[in-house]
């Protein structure tokens, strides 16, 4: 007879973040207490996927069973050590089938969820928390549907899972961009130059909003707001006029557009969720900036300091809220399961931690509110009527 009372199996899918690790610390070790034991999936539902249903065959590459040394190092770190991808098991391309697959799937697009289901059996497991984004779980709606026992995490830098008002990893993101911002304006005030800064933020402006209403930068521009560049510019040659170091610092969102554009993407090649890789709206903006400033700058051109900060703010240990909120997380979803209770998705709202039917993933798009946070005529956010705001301010729906 198994000395365990059940099994509980833990994933993380999409982009890796700090905040991660302390997640699959504080569920493990929580759950072995109660006598529960714990799979860790390997890299997401890729995971789940490449299971080989034998007892013979070598799913190492597949899943582990976690144990609290395994864990307790882990936990202090960044990024994911079960890893992680972009797959998404009702879309599998004929090309990403696993081998022992091939016969039986051979459309270009599969739907391989009747397989995940056969390998959660397969594994024993009761309970499965999936951590991750509005896709990866988008997918773990799916399997709730299907009949799984789910209770899932929030996690995403651009902190756009709706439903709640926090999202591991965001804090890092932007503790690292104010951070690196304000090491980079040495070099912008030594050549008095525009400083442009690309964040991450497909949809959603958060990571640009928020450093910028600490003061990293002057001006930024979002993916909720097309924005006018001859109106950047000018703000921008504004802001430099105005500082004794001659310089100006503008953060600028992955995802964000000119009046009339489109998003910038890197190449066309889409991922399982459909979405092609952001990158080069700041080389964009850039290059207008140097061919507008004369424009606005008494004809003498303004030369650039343009960086893409990237996985320079995902990378790394977690700050202090990366280490707690994931710990409450993680104890959140065991506190649901040892009731019995899921379908559910763990929160924070309104500074305080909590729980959501996990449906409210598929309800709606968490983004700025322009009208509420962004001033559109000077680009950056509001500076007022923050009674009783939730500590990141523009986070709560």
């Amino acid at each position: 007879m198994s000395k365990f009372v059940k099994t509980i199996g833990i994933l993380t899918g999409g982009g890796d973040v700090p905040g991660l690790n302390p997640a699959i610390r504080a569920i493990t070790i929580r759950a072995k207490r109660e006598s529960y034991k714990v799979i860790g999936i390997r890299k997401g539902w890729a995971g789940l996927l490449n299971i080989v249903r034998d007892t013979s065959f070598d799913n190492s590459d597949n899943y582990e069973v976690l144990t609290e040394n395994r864990v307790n190092k882990a936990g202090r770190t960044g990024g994911t050590f079960l890893h992680t991808s972009r797959t998404k098991p009702s879309k599998v391309p004929l090309s990403d089938i696993p081998t022992h697959l091939k016969e039986k799937y051979k459309d270009e697009v599969n739907d391989l969820t009747e397989e995940v289901l056969l390998n959660l059996e397969f594994l024993g497991i009761d309970y499965l928390i999936p951590i991750g984004g509005d896709d990866t779980l988008s997918y773990a709606v799916r399997l709730y549907q299907e009949g799984v026992k789910i209770v899932a995490i929030p996690k995403t830098m651009d902190n756009d899972v709706p439903g709640t008002d926090y999202c591991i990893g965001f804090s890092t993101c932007i503790t690292r961009t104010i951070q690196m911002t304000n090491a980079l304006r040495t070099s912008a005030g030594s050549h008095e130059r525009f400083m442009v800064l690309e964040v991450f933020g497909r949809y959603a402006g958060f990571t640009a909003m928020l450093p910028t209403a600490a003061g990293a930068a002057n001006r930024c521009v979002i993916p909720e707001h097309e924005f006018d560049m001859d109106l950047l510019t000018e703000l921008l040659v504004e802001d430099r006029a105005q500082n004794p170091s001659k310089y100006s610092v503008v953060l600028v969102s992955e995802g964000a557009m000119f009046k009339g554009g489109r998003m910038v993407f890197e190449n066309d090649k889409k991922d399982m969720y459909g979405h092609m890789k952001l990158g080069g709206i700041g080389d964009l903006v850039s290059a207008k900036l140097k061919e507008l400033s004369p424009k606005y700058n008494k004809g003498k051109g303004v030369n650039v300091l343009n960086q893409k900060l990237s996985y320079l703010v995902r990378g790394g240990d977690p700050d202090s809220i990366d280490s707690i909120v994931p710990m409450a997380y993680g104890n959140l979803a065991l506190d649901l399961i040892l009731t019995g209770i899921h379908g559910r998705l763990v929160v924070l709202k309104n500074g305080r931690y909590d729980n959501v039917p996990i449906d409210v993933i598929n309800r709606s798009k968490k983004v700025v509110s322009v009208v509420n946070h962004y001033n559109t005529e000077r680009l950056r956010p509001f500076y007022k009527s923050f009674e009783m705001k939730p500590l990141f301010l523009m986070t709560s729906e």
